[in-house]
Formats: C-alpha cells, structure tokens, sequence
C-alpha cells in the first residue's frame, strides 16, 4: 500500500515519524512536506496528499497539523478525498468501516504519540463494510457524498425553504 502524507510546520514532526513506522513497517511513502518548523500554509500539503489520493497515486493519505481540522478541510476540497479527523480508535474504525475514509486527519498538537499509533494501525488495517454486501447502504451513502451537483443544489434548497428533508430514505433492498 502506498500512503501520501503531508503537514504544515505544526505537524511535520508526527508526519516524520510516521514516515519512518510506516517505511519499517514496508509501506511505500510519498512525503510532500513539510520538513520543518517554518510556518508554512497548511491548504497546500492538503491538497498535494488529497491530489495524490485521488488521481490514485496513493492508496490512503495522512495529514497532519496542529488540530487537524484546517488541513482536512483543505484535502476535503480535492474531489474524491473523504478525510476524517479523528481522536480516538471508534471514531477512526467507523471512518473507514462506514465512510470509506481515504485520508486520515491528526493533530500533532491535541493528540499523543501512543494514540497516533493506535489511529495508524485502525486506519490501515480496517476495511470499507461498503464491499460486502451487508454493508451497502454505507456504499450508496459513500456515492451520496460526491453528488452534489445542481440536481442535488436544487433539491437540498427546497428542503431550506420547506423546512424538511425528504427522500432521504435508504432503499430497502441496501438494508
């Protein structure tokens, strides 16, 4: 598995380390930066890892700032990319297990070191449940996520006007 890791000057210190475990553990690294503490804006490492991802060049992307929030929001942009920040395990399980989340988001500043790991070895290890069977309706609400276009616009501004979403049932047969 090849993984893309990017992160700003408040990240680069976990994304080196995780460069060296994910190396020692025989996964294949692209490191787009950054390598140390010059501030440096956080929207381009989350673009490159989220690019990287989604043209297929990587297989998952980590990135990594100081709270994690700004640079998923960055990655998030590229289409294709669904990043998630994450704290702990259950979160990070349900991530990929309902989300098939591509991109994983940390904070080198709200989150230790032990934890970290913990997150790498559940985003790496755990499977999208939308390939089974059983698991379908996380796939169609996973196709969900990249279709909103002007059909999707339109009907989600009807929704503001009435004040209620409709037809947002999942169909029997994904149940």
């Amino acid at each position: 598995m090849k993984i893309a890791l990017g992160a700003d000057h408040a990240g680069f210190d976990y994304k080196d380390r995780i460069a060296r475990l994910l190396r020692e553990r025989g996964y294949a690294v692209l490191d787009y930066g950054t390598h140390d503490a010059t501030p440096v804006d956080y929207p381009q490492y989350g673009f490159a890892v989220g690019e990287a991802v989604a043209s297929g060049q990587a297989d998952r992307g980590i990135v990594i700032c100081g709270s994690s929030i700004g640079i998923s929001i960055a990655a998030n942009k590229v289409p294709g990319v669904r990043a998630a920040v994450v704290f702990e395990p259950l979160t990070c399980e349900l991530a990929r297990r309902h989300n098939d989340a591509n991109v994983l988001a940390l904070s080198e500043r709200l989150t230790g070191w032990e934890m970290t790991e913990r997150l790498l070895d559940v985003f790496l290890h755990t499977p999208f449940e939308g390939d089974v069977t059983e698991g379908a309706r996380h796939k169609h609400r996973v196709e969900q996520l990249f279709a909103f276009g002007d059909a999707q616009r339109a009907r989600t501004l009807k929704a503001i006007e009435t004040g209620a979403v409709s037809d947002a049932t999942t169909p029997k047969e994904l149940l």
